[in-house]
């Protein structure tokens, strides 16, 4: 991986520029450059990196990893797990990953420390260019701003993190795939639907002897200090590596938690399960950190000219679990395709097809988890439901493959059935009928503070 001084001079015309190399921006230079594009991916920091995550790969993204390659990698640096070992109102229950043609039956986890440096290194064998402190302070010459579409531009300015050192680079496609909270994507012309799901996680590593379970923890009645049950989940993803990474996610629908300390909540989590786990201030590897995370295609526009919005900064985090590893794969391998067919043709206009795919992909999907998380946002609902539910584990596993995207194309089976009489009941139902049949209809968004 090279520093912006490396850089040949002059310097080079890249089909892609690529900012940001997590899950989205690596995946789709991996593709770009399989493909045989001139691809530059530039990264702010220097792998490996701390990055803060759950640290959990479902089989959506494993599936997406053995794609490029990388499942010996994981078995290598990763901890194999079977599936979800759920806990909530006095009731647990263990569900295995469903069988799928598709995807696999098993998921890791991995830390991203770990994890990002492999992918954006596997996208440099196989052709791309990948920066290094290498910050994008700007635009070069970027279009007009319009109502329904991104900036164009025809390139970026990207400054050396520690020399200070400016150098204009130029693309004929720029992808802006710079995480959650995505200054670029701003000033291409994005904004969050602040009507939409909007969630907040935060979480923190603990030396634990349980850190090899062949599970992963799910708990989904996380209360806070006054025993009030509050929207979202605690979880502990043991790490095989002698930690295992434990926190609390929540979510911004309804006004009942506005005012929600994540690091109080957090605290208290880990008090909760902490004897069960070994987990006190004597085990615990540091600090908490957390990030807000803009969920179901909350983000856009994503399309311009010759520019488009993937990952996390376009809000492609799953609402049902919160999971966004899988999607930004997902989302860069989708724009991948879009911008080599634009690069074939010669045809900017190869670049709609972007959100013409992410609708088939998720847009039924995510307009379900939507409702969904409208739904569990109230107590009583959350209460009634998951009480019940973790009581009956075939009704149970079939949520977990809806909930984790997972249904089946070959059969109709319970999930299936389910799912798409959800689908159907959302599209006769706009989602201001949900609001009002749960009377949010006028309630702000709850602010979550860290």
């Amino acid at each position: 991986m090279q520093r912006l001084a490396e850089l040949p001079t002059p310097t080079p015309h890249y089909d892609a520029l690529i900012v940001g190399a997590g899950p989205s921006g690596s995946s789709c230079a991996y593709w770009l450059a399989r493909a045989g594009w001139s691809v530059l991916l530039i990264e702010k920091k220097h792998f490996p990196r701390e990055k803060t995550c759950g640290d959990g790969l479902t089989p959506r993204s494993v599936f997406q990893l053995q794609a490029m390659g990388l499942e010996d990698q994981l078995i290598a640096h990763g901890h194999r797990y079977e599936g979800l070992r759920a806990f909530g109102f006095g009731a647990s229950l263990e569900m295995k990953w469903p069988e799928h043609p598709t995807f696999p039956n098993y998921g890791y986890t991995i830390t991203r420390f770990n994890l990002d440096g492999l992918v954006a290194e596997t996208a440099r064998n196989h052709g791309a260019t990948v920066l290094n402190y290498a910050e994008v302070v700007g635009l070069l010459e970027p279009g007009d701003p319009s109502p329904t579409k991104l900036r164009a531009a025809a390139g970026v300015v990207v400054r050396d993190t520690e020399t200070g050192d400016l150098r204009e680079i130029k693309g004929r496609y720029v992808i802006v795939a710079d995480g959650q909270n995505s200054r670029l994507g701003r000033e291409l012309g994005t904004e969050r639907n602040r009507s939409w799901p909007m969630g907040m996680a935060l979480r923190g590593y603990y030396a634990s002897e349980r850190h090899d379970e062949g599970w992963i923890d799910s708990h989904l009645d996380i209360r806070d200090t006054t025993g009030a049950v509050v929207p979202g989940y605690g979880w502990i993803f043991p790490l095989g590596d002698g930690r295992v990474n434990v926190g609390v996610g929540l979510l911004s629908t309804g006004g009942a938690w506005k005012g929600v300390n994540t690091t109080k909540l957090q605290e208290y989590f880990v008090a909760q399960v902490g004897e069960a786990w070994g987990l006190n201030e004597s085990t615990s590897l540091g600090a908490p950190t957390g990030g807000r995370l803009p969920m179901g295609l909350a983000i856009g526009p994503r399309v311009g000219v010759n520019t488009l919005v993937i990952g996390d900064a376009a809000g492609t985090i799953n609402p049902f679990n919160g999971e966004g590893i899988a999607y930004g794969y997902e989302t860069g391998r989708l724009a991948a395709g879009v911008v080599a067919e634009a690069l074939v043709t010669r045809r900017p206009e190869a670049l709609e097809l972007y959100d013409e795919r992410l609708d088939q992909a998720y847009r039924d999907y995510y307009r379900v988890a939507r409702a969904f998380v409208r739904l569990i946002s109230q107590p009583q609902i959350l209460s009634v439901c998951v009480g019940a539910g973790l009581r009956i584990a075939p009704l149970m596993n079939e949520l977990l493959a809806v909930m984790a995207n997972l249904m089946r194309n070959d059969q109709r089976g319970p999930a299936e059935v389910g799912y798409r009489a959800l689908v159907r009941l959302t599209k006769v139902l706009p989602d201001q009928v949900f609001d009002l049949l749960l009377g949010d209809a006028t309630r702000e968004p709850a602010r979550l503070s860290a």
